[in-house]
């Protein structure tokens, strides 16, 4: 069977630079964008820069820069969804360590607008030794920061040469992030003080925040997909339904990417922080919660764990009556919130096992599931049922001997040792409770103060020990 390929000549004009090859830009970014020159005119064609380079993959461009996404879910009707989408938004692919000329030269297109990037939560960094003569500089933002100033130098400093900046890397304000670091590369380079007020005054650093599960090309499947398509795409990525693109950018930014009349699920904001509570209070605080109660109820996926009445009944009311109300935020906008994740959950087509997410369970709980615990307590002076059984069941997993544990060592040694203890009647369970509930290095705080949680949980986990999980759900 023949690969995918153009069959007519095709081209756009360049006006997106990507910094990123990876499964997700091309099952999130530039699915978007392919979206907006079709159904608003963008005529936005990307080049894709793999910042690492030299790593002797296949560039896209022996496929056209055509690539297929496939998008599997749970629609807003419940009903299960599988599209096809060949892109064409990207025209070429340019690896930076074999073609940094080629790299500098996008600097000086007049119609460059955009530059995007995912270069993971690592990316954003610095490095001093990084030099400007370097081709290429080891860093991202020295890479980036070599090509603004080409750029800026090109046009002699013209305002209407600047760009916007949307990196989507997985870091909290990843905009002034990626600003800093540019800005830390033109002072170590003494670097023109126009420059400096050129990067200032002429491009704007949007923080964002994504949310998409691209999972790739979908092993095992190779066959049956390359019948449906007619064709053999070695650059397909399959992704979830669901997806989210957060922007903290001026309103002209709207205009600029023709967002009216799209209809896609790009939010334009004055403010990302409420996004990013909700995301990590629903959706992952969601995780957080059931994973432990799931697995000591036998379960192994999340889709199961969702699908079970017992613990799926669960999740949703500890969302509904425990973690929403603690948010803080609109109601109605969470609990729509809410069921989008549910529906991810209950995606058949990604199977996530409830061991793999256990993975460094304290930290996460801590930061995802803690806050609206005590904010419970707060609005109503006892701790809610539902989010402390899932803390004492993240204690009995601990125990070690329903999964293979991962977390620092010291939380492990810490267990590890309470466990034995207990079993040898030399350690109560109130006392292990109280004693881990005083570990201020994770809590911040001793939470032994907050009202009646050490009583709760060691009842929770009492009956979790002594009747387990199931019984444990049917008392609440």
């Amino acid at each position: 069977m023949q690969a995918l390929r153009r069959t007519a000549p095709f081209s756009l004009p360049i006006r997106i630079l990507q910094f990123g090859q990876g499964n997700f830009m091309r099952g999130f970014f530039d699915w978007q964008i392919d979206l907006l020159n079709e159904r608003s005119g963008l005529d936005a064609g990307v080049v894709i820069v793999r910042p690492r380079g030299g790593r002797g993959d296949a560039l896209l461009d022996v496929q056209d820069g055509l690539y297929t996404t496939l998008i599997r879910g749970i629609d807003e009707r419940g009903e299960e969804v599988k599209q096809y989408r060949t892109i064409r938004c990207v025209q070429r692919e340019i690896d930076i360590a074999s073609m940094y000329g080629d790299y500098l030269e996008q600097a000086k297109n007049p119609s460059l607008r955009f530059i995007t990037s995912n270069t993971t939560e690592a990316g954003i960094t610095v490095n001093d030794n990084d030099r400007y003569e370097d081709a290429p500089p080891s860093t991202f933002p020295a890479k980036l920061a070599r090509l603004l100033h080409e750029r800026f130098r090109h046009f002699n400093g013209a305002k209407d040469k600047g760009v916007v900046l949307l990196p989507c890397e997985l870091i909290d304000d990843n905009g002034e992030a990626l600003r800093a670091a540019v800005l830390h590369f033109a002072r170590l380079w003494q670097l023109e003080d126009a420059f400096i007020t050129w990067i200032a005054a002429a491009c704007t650093f949007c923080s964002t925040l994504v949310d998409r599960i691209v999972t790739g090309y979908p092993a095992g499947e190779e066959e049956r997909i390359a019948a449906e398509l007619g064709a053999e795409d070695r650059f397909l990525v399959a992704a979830e339904y669901f997806y989210l693109f957060v922007i903290k950018g001026p309103a002209w930014l709207a205009d600029e990417l023709k967002l009216a009349g799209a209809n896609l699920n790009i939010r334009l904001v004055d403010d990302i922080a409420p996004y990013k509570r909700r995301k990590v209070g629903i959706l992952n605080g969601g995780h957080t919660t059931l994973v432990p109660v799931a697995l000591m109820a036998g379960l192994e996926a999340v889709g199961e764990a969702v699908a079970d009445e017992q613990v799926g009944g669960f999740l949703r009311a500890a969302l509904d009556d425990e973690i929403i109300p603690a948010l803080g935020m609109d109601r109605a906008e969470l609990q729509a919130f809410a069921e989008d994740v549910l529906r991810r959950f209950r995606n058949p087509y990604i199977r996530h096992r409830l061991d793999a997410i256990a993975l460094n369970s304290w930290p996460k709980f801590a930061v995802r599931v803690m806050p609206q615990l005590l904010r419970h307590i707060d609005m109503h002076g006892a701790p809610p049922e539902r989010l402390t059984l899932a803390l004492a069941a993240t204690m009995a997993l601990y125990r070690g001997d329903r999964i293979r544990l991962a977390d620092d060592e010291a939380s492990l040694r810490w267990f590890r040792d309470a466990w034995a203890a207990h079993d040898a009647g030399e350690l109560s369970l109130q006392a292990m409770v109280r004693g881990w509930l005083a570990n201020v290095a994770l809590w911040g705080r001793d939470l032994n103060a907050a009202p009646g949680l050490t009583d709760a949980t060691t009842r929770a986990l009492e009956v979790i020990t002594q009747h387990g999980m199931r019984e444990a759900l049917a008392r609440i």
